[in-house]
């Protein structure tokens, strides 16, 4: 089990921190000693998460961003700088759910899941990792994907290229911190099923994508909680693995179909197991 410890007297920052993932991150940070940021769109949620970490002794802060805005972005870097100091663990972890089929989707639609789940993770490690990078001290990034990132789903579209996009980001943000030899560890943390709200939170549009909705959001009901997710996820990303991955197992299988899938040039189709999941209105 890796040691928590090294977030001790730091300074963490959790996206989408006021529910699910986000929340099992921050009360899991705050536990292992570091002080904790809560950064959510809803403060409400944000607040309410960190009036219970400190009531149980913890150091918790809620501050509202919008991740889609670039300056707002910029504007939490500046203010927790300017309160706690230098960051020690960044985890950019905000993202949406957008169910429908392509071409039913708004253009609206579109551009609100890449605002979040694309280019929400790059404006943190904008207007984060200067300012850790002349910290000159160890630090750790870590960007929430999913284990989506290695598949396909119709009805899904918007969400699984989001999550290939951040995981091709954060390979490269890897290589680039070893290029510069920054004491900075780049983790991707590739969820599989946990129990949040993000299917119930979701936009849908088009025929069907209420049913869809429905059959998603009882698969992730079964799953872990956000709290058990934050502990397996911090733990890897204390060690400094790159895959971080609440269900190693169902990770490295999803890896290799994916891997076979790229290396025979297969063309994709709605395999049985996806339709059985699809409904048989699919």
């Amino acid at each position: 089990m890796s040691d928590l410890g090294v977030f001790r007297g730091g300074v963490a920052v959790i996206t989408g921190a006021g529910s699910g993932i986000g929340e099992g991150m921050a009360r899991t940070a705050a536990k292992a000693g570091a002080t904790v940021v809560l950064a959510d769109i809803s403060l409400e949620r944000a607040e309410k998460v960190a009036g219970e970490i400190r009531a149980a002794g913890g150091a918790a802060h809620a501050l509202r961003v919008d991740t889609a805005d670039a300056s707002s972005v910029d504007a939490l870097a500046r203010e927790v700088h300017a309160r706690f100091g230098d960051v020690r663990l960044l985890l950019n972890n905000a993202g949406i759910e957008t169910i429908g089929l392509a071409w039913e989707l708004s253009a609206a639609a579109w551009q609100r899941i890449v605002d979040i789940n694309v280019l929400g993770p790059i404006h943190g490690v904008r207007a984060f990792a200067p300012r850790m990078l002349a910290a000159k001290q160890r630090a750790f990034i870590a960007n929430t994907a999913s284990v989506g990132a290695f598949g396909m789903m119709p009805a899904q579209n918007p969400y699984v290229m989001s999550k290939h996009a951040v995981l091709s980001f954060t390979e490269g943000l890897r290589m680039e911190m070893e290029l510069v030899g920054a004491p900075v560890s780049v983790s991707v943390i590739t969820p599989g099923p946990v129990a949040t709200r993000i299917f119930r939170d979701g936009h849908i549009a088009g025929e069907g994508a209420a049913q869809h909705q429905l059959q998603m959001e009882a698969m992730v009901s079964a799953g872990i909680s956000g709290l058990e997710a934050g502990e397996r996820i911090l733990r890897g990303i204390a060690s400094g693995e790159f895959w971080v991955s609440t269900h190693p197992e169902m990770t490295l299988a999803m890896a290799k179909q994916r891997a076979e899938h790229l290396a025979s040039l297969s063309t994709p189709v709605i395999t049985p197991p996806l339709r059985a999941l699809l409904g048989p209105d699919k």
